[in-house]
């Protein structure tokens, strides 16, 4: 339980990070669609960490993408 909040805590500090990151380097003044485009790339970012994480914790084989036969 302790490991899942603390994974769930960091993905969303991570988002964050990514979302003012963003924010700051987007010119002024943004309409709607730079917010959409912000928090898709936000979205898509912290999904790719939470991926890499889940590969690199649950997987214990050095070569996780490929299996020998």
């Amino acid at each position: 339980m302790r490991r899942t909040a603390f994974t769930g805590f960091a993905l969303a500090g991570f988002f964050s990070a990514v979302v003012l990151a963003l924010l700051h380097l987007m010119p002024p003044p943004l309409r709607s669609s730079d917010y959409l485009m912000i928090g898709g790339v936000a979205t898509v970012a912290s999904m790719a960490v939470l991926f890499v994480f889940l590969i690199s914790t649950t997987m214990r084989t050095p070569d996780v993408f490929y299996r020998r036969r």
